[in-house]
């Protein structure tokens, strides 16, 4: 099992490429950043989390700006959107975004992907908290012709465009892989009939009984179990747990770092590196 790292990418936090740089010589597999484009400063929507939103929702760097001087600043550090709020972009634009993200960093892109949780910020983005699923699959239909045709086009409800031509095209073949960050049983369908992978939530999604379902789902479709990886994010950092994990059918486990300077991250990174051996 591989192991990555997540942080928050915020103005108050490790600078993006600092942090790579750190990371990659620990030797962890990855790094993810999160995705908010703004909060509305009143909202009905409760935070998955808890009561209160913590403070680095509010201070988000931009995803691909981050993820760009993560890429520049190593060499075999797989970098990750954990998640990606497709609803909030335009699917052009954001097919561009990740192809030139995956043809700069030579196929590093982990293409992390929710439908997110706080309808006045995707309404702001003029998306239906209700429809956001059917809009994100259009979304990412869309994105995979761009991406693998040399003249793609797409007609559906919600994205729909005649033939285009959009350069450069991913590095990794067909295109990055796809992870649903999706706790529920219809998450996990999703994850069947479009994605490539699956990437629930550890301690808040019950991943050994949702990889039994997933799989079950898979064999219905006549999908091979193979096809989709299994990524725990926000994982545990204690060597028993991540096994367990592991011998569930876990391919790579995220390990979160609070959003702060480097004082405060690098000693944590020292920890969990010692977790490399044990998985």
């Amino acid at each position: 099992m591989q192991l990555g790292i997540l942080q928050f990418s915020t103005d108050e936090a490790m600078h993006p490429a600092e942090l790579a740089r750190e990371v990659e010589a620990r030797g962890f597999e990855s790094l993810f950043f999160p995705e908010h484009t703004h909060i509305p400063t009143e909202r009905r929507s409760p935070w998955p989390g808890g009561p209160n939103l913590p403070r680095e929702y509010l201070r988000t760097n931009d995803l691909f700006v981050a993820l760009a001087m993560a890429a520049a600043a190593t060499t075999k550090l797989r970098i990750g959107t954990g998640i990606c709020l497709v609803i909030e972009h335009d699917p052009i634009s954001l097919a561009k975004s990740v192809a030139t993200l995956d043809s700069l960093s030579g196929g590093r892109v982990l293409f992390g992907i929710g439908g997110g949780w706080n309808a006045e910020e995707m309404e702001n983005h003029g998306t239906s908290f209700r429809r956001r699923w059917e809009i994100l699959r259009e979304r990412v239909e869309a994105m995979r012709a761009i991406w693998t045709q040399d003249e793609a086009s797409y007609h559906g409800e919600h994205v729909s465009f005649d033939p285009l031509w959009s350069w450069p095209k991913p590095v990794q073949k067909p295109h990055p892989p796809i992870l649903l960050g999706s706790g529920s049983a219809r998450g996990r369908q999703r994850v069947v009939d479009y994605c490539d992978g699956w990437m629930p939530i550890a301690g808040r999604d019950a991943i050994e009984a949702g990889i039994a379902d997933l799989h079950a789902r898979a064999d219905a479709a006549g999908r091979p179990r193979d096809s989709i990886s299994i990524t725990a994010f926000g994982a545990p950092a204690d060597a028993a747990k991540l096994a367990r994990l592991r011998d569930a059918g876990v391919e790579r486990a995220i390990l979160p770092v609070p959003p702060a300077p480097a004082d405060k991250v690098l000693p944590l990174l020292d920890r969990h590196a010692k977790l490399l051996a044990a998985v």
